[in-house]
């Protein structure tokens, strides 16, 4: 008989676990192209819509050419490959490595841009921009900021993040089990006050000067702009 206190898992190890095994296939099922369930197809627009907004909004304010961008988890590369296209230098990460794999797999150019195998926390570089969508759903605000602060400090200029902000109606939407249906919730999904990530942004010397909200039934992420504070 053997004693001992017994590993429990970290959110950390919840989430690349889950995106290397089962959460894998699914989820590049929803940023593929082909058939998927009513509820992927719904959270795929949704993903598609902030990626657009990103892009979008990088091109009208000319922060997009011939910058350095890192899309800090890149997933299969739904973001970094756009951002390349319209002339930006991008450096992908994300904490599975399977992800990154399939990422490199549909890239036509190796050099740009250029994937790794990162969590958010030990990421490095410098970088014009740093951009995270749709990743901080995963942790619990406790955990946030000291991501916040980290991905604040690789940035020179831009610093752009994504959320599922807690409100009444989501806050209800989750307890009630509509959030996230189905096999999705193999991970946690936490939802953020909007004022505690701003204060957070504030505290890492960035201000929001653009915001946006993505919702469709199954999909919300609010999108924050901020600029370093001079």
């Amino acid at each position: 008989m053997t004693t001992g206190t017994k590993h429990k898992d970290t959110d950390k190890d919840t989430v690349r676990n889950y995106f290397n095994s089962v959460g894998f296939d699914r989820w590049k099922r929803i940023y593929g192209s082909g058939d998927v369930s009513k509820v992927q197809k719904d959270i795929r627009i949704g993903h598609q819509q902030t990626v657009d907004k990103v892009v979008d909004w990088l091109k009208g304010n000319g922060d997009i050419a011939n910058s350095k961008i890192c899309d800090a988890g890149c997933g299969v590369g739904s973001l970094s490959f756009p951002l390349a296209i319209a002339g930006a230098e991008v450096y992908g990460s994300d904490i599975s490595e399977k992800m990154v794999q399939e990422a490199k797999s549909r890239a036509t150019d190796q050099s740009n841009p250029r994937f790794s195998v990162s969590d958010l926390e030990t990421l490095a570089g410098d970088y014009d921009t740093v951009i995270c969508l749709d990743v901080l759903i995963h942790y619990p605000l406790v955990e946030v900021e000291a991501m916040i602060k980290h991905l604040a400090s690789l940035a020179k200029s831009k610093f752009i993040l994504s959320f599922a902000p807690s409100t009444p109606y989501l806050d209800w939407l989750k307890k009630v089990g509509e959030f996230f249906p189905g096999a999705s919730k193999a991970t946690r999904a936490y939802l953020h006050s909007e004022a505690e990530i701003r204060n957070m942004l504030a505290r890492a010397d960035f201000l929001v000067n653009y915001e946006t909200m993505t919702s469709t039934r199954f999909y919300f992420s609010k999108l924050l702009v901020a600029t370093r504070r001079k």
